[in-house]
């Protein structure tokens, strides 16, 4: 996703995670639970909606923070661990470009089995939205 802002505004909102909700396109709760909140080592609780369950929590700690460019989370789900990572790039003074990458566990069960079919149907259009909603934030609030 290309966003119209400097990569420190940008980073302002992605490294920020009390500003998440915001930017989801499906409901999303977070508390701190341990740590300097933002900072590698912290952790949170999070509740929110995934395929097949619109009550999903899972505990998630920040597990690498780069200021501005890269920021980790590693998510203790239910299916397993999963980690999300987010990758600014400066294009110029005025523009960023911001990478998201999702990586599953191996699913197990009826998760294996469905996963391959659900995501590239819902999962993908989620992260895009999410990514649509992050852009339009950061755009607006950059707007003199």
């Amino acid at each position: 996703m290309t966003i119209d802002a400097p990569i420190e505004r940008v980073w302002a909102v992605v490294g920020d995670l009390n500003t998440h909700a915001s930017w989801s396109p499906k409901p999303y709760e977070m508390e701190w639970t341990s740590g300097e909140p933002n900072q590698v080592g912290s952790r949170l609780h999070s509740v929110g909606s995934v395929p097949g369950a619109s009550h999903n929590q899972n505990d998630t700690e920040i597990t690498e923070r780069v200021e501005p460019t890269r920021l980790v989370l590693r998510a203790n789900d239910p299916q397993g661990v999963f980690v999300n990572e987010y990758d600014l790039r400066a294009i110029d003074d005025r523009t960023t470009e911001v990478a998201y990458t999702l990586t599953f566990p191996k699913m197990h069960g009826m998760a294996a089995v469905l996963g391959p079919i659900v995501f590239p149907l819902v999962g993908k259009s989620d992260i895009r939205k999410r990514l649509a909603l992050l852009k339009r934030k950061v755009e607006k609030e950059t707007q003199p």
